[in-house]
């Protein structure tokens, strides 16, 4: 493959939808379900943590990026063989909804009520409501992306691999 301007966009959207699949894959796996074994505050207090620390260039460059350079693959791709254009586009549309759209309208608003409010000065039963309206939704809506970002990146594969 030489290197072209389409090349490096393929590239760097394989990159980045790579690394987003892995990140939502391990949050699913490992954080989400480990922290699910803590009490209540505890669990509160980490999700809080964690989703005020992963606010930060590096991550919305990795999460977001991808969103322009799948497109960006599309418009590059327009006038290639149409199986080409197809699965770029579907790569496009599968990853803006299902990071892009899920995490702003659904996860992001969660995160968002989490964020404003006072664990310490909630009671138990209070913690307890607070967790069962957040935990469940939230990691629903970040299955979703998790399953979105892998087949984004398996499409992108699917590509390199296997159409010309």
């Amino acid at each position: 493959m030489e290197l072209s301007l389409k090349s490096t966009v393929l590239f760097l959207s394989l990159l980045g939808t790579g690394l987003t699949a892995g990140l939502c894959f391990t949050w699913s796996n490992a954080i989400t379900s480990g922290i699910g074994r803590l009490d209540n505050l505890t669990f509160l207090e980490s999700f809080q943590a964690m989703n005020r620390a992963i606010i930060n260039p590096n991550f919305l460059i990795v999460f977001f990026g991808p969103v322009i350079l799948l497109f960006l693959n599309v418009y590059l791709s327009r006038n290639e063989n149409p199986a080409v254009f197809w699965v770029f586009f579907s790569a496009a549309i599968l990853f803006f909804v299902g990071i892009g759209m899920v995490t702003v309208f659904k996860n992001v608003p969660l995160n968002e009520t989490l964020d404003k409010t006072i664990l310490e000065a909630m009671t138990e039963l209070e913690l307890s409501d607070l967790r069962k309206s957040f935990e469940r939704p939230w990691n629903r809506w970040h299955w979703v992306r998790t399953l979105t970002s892998f087949i984004s990146f398996s499409l992108l594969l699917i590509r390199l691999l296997f159409i010309k």
